[in-house]
């Protein structure tokens, strides 16, 4: 458990942050026991005051700033905060930190669910993955490298969309993802397991081919198909509505087994609670199947209202949810 105390905040109390994040470039190496995050952070000054950045429960392995090294055992942390005074205006911050997937059963950050490793990050479990300004107007382009063993772990997401993949020695793997929008930490994903694929595609009104990828457990993936076609429906719905396309040429839904939200709005990969998304076509009830309609429309239409339109600060929380239950409704 983390053993940073609870603390209160106020609104009148929020100030901007004094620098901010342009690029994160991560590389996980996955192990439920174990796993490294190394993270290359492009920070730069917009502002007056130290760089802060949040961490709980890292083990940190190495910390430099413009190649400069610091003692990991001599960080100036208070509070789960790491203030960083003498950092140039524009600099590189480079991190490598251990965490522990399979001893976190706050379920927040990077954890195990039925065999996946799986991530929740809103409202502050990005802190949990890596050292990161984890507040929601620190917005950045994120490119990641995920690596693991692949008869364990054969499948590989992250946001955005997909790059190089390829094998390793060991019988380990890689895959690539590039993020193009920038976005905070809470809308980072990553799920990697033993899943099953069905896939569709959307045109969008423009003419733009978007594909469509629902994952889950392979004994539960052919019960998502009407997911899958509520996704494309509430794809066009958004387009006809509101003049909103997809802005990515894939978007994944993915169904956890063990998820602490009945589904998270994590840019193009949408992480779901398995049972938001069943709906077995022999038993299914007419109930049954608006829940899943509602539920899968609710986080896609969270791309824009909530994801690239999003939050200075969670005082705004109910802005975006609440402009999202609207839509959904």
């Amino acid at each position: 458990m983390s053993d940073v105390a609870p603390r209160e905040i106020r609104l009148e109390d929020y100030r901007p942050p004094a620098f901010t994040t342009r690029e994160a470039r991560l590389r996980f190496e996955l192990d439920p026991a174990a796993t490294v995050v190394e993270a290359e952070l492009l920070v730069e000054r917009i502002g007056e005051g130290p760089l802060e950045l949040y961490g709980e429960d890292l083990e940190t392995l190495a910390f430099t700033v413009d190649g400069r090294a610091l003692d990991p055992d001599a960080l100036p942390v208070e509070g789960g905060v790491l203030r960083l005074r003498a950092v140039p205006d524009r600099a590189r911050i480079v991190t490598r930190v251990r965490i522990f997937p399979a001893e976190n059963h706050a379920l927040s950050g990077l954890y195990e669910s039925g065999g996946l490793l799986v991530t929740q990050c809103e409202a502050e479990g990005f802190r949990r993955i890596t050292w990161y300004q984890d507040r929601p107007d620190v917005l950045a382009r994120f490119s990641v490298r995920l690596e693991a063993d692949r008869s364990r772990y054969p499948v590989l997401l992250a946001n955005g969309n997909p790059g190089a993949r390829g094998e390793l020695p060991g019988g380990r793997h890689f895959a690539e993802w590039h993020d193009p929008f920038p976005k905070p930490g809470y809308l980072f994903a990553l799920v990697a397991g033993d899943l099953a694929r069905i896939e569709g595609t959307h045109t969008t009104r423009s003419g733009r081919e978007v594909a469509l990828h629902l994952y889950a457990r392979p004994g539960e993936v052919e019960r998502c198909r009407y997911a899958l076609r509520a996704l494309s429906t509430a794809m066009r719905w958004d387009e006809d509505v509101y003049g909103l396309e997809c802005d990515l040429d894939l978007f994944q839904i993915v169904a956890v087994p063990a998820f602490n939200f009945g589904a998270m709005e994590n840019k193009g990969l949408n992480i779901f609670n398995a049972a938001a998304l069943l709906a077995d076509p022999e038993i299914a009830t007419d109930r049954d199947h608006l829940r899943v309609a509602r539920v899968v429309a609710h986080e896609y239409f969270h791309n824009w209202t909530g994801n690239r339109v999003t939050l200075r600060d969670w005082f705004q929380l109910t802005l975006k949810e609440g402009l999202t239950v609207l839509r959904d409704q």
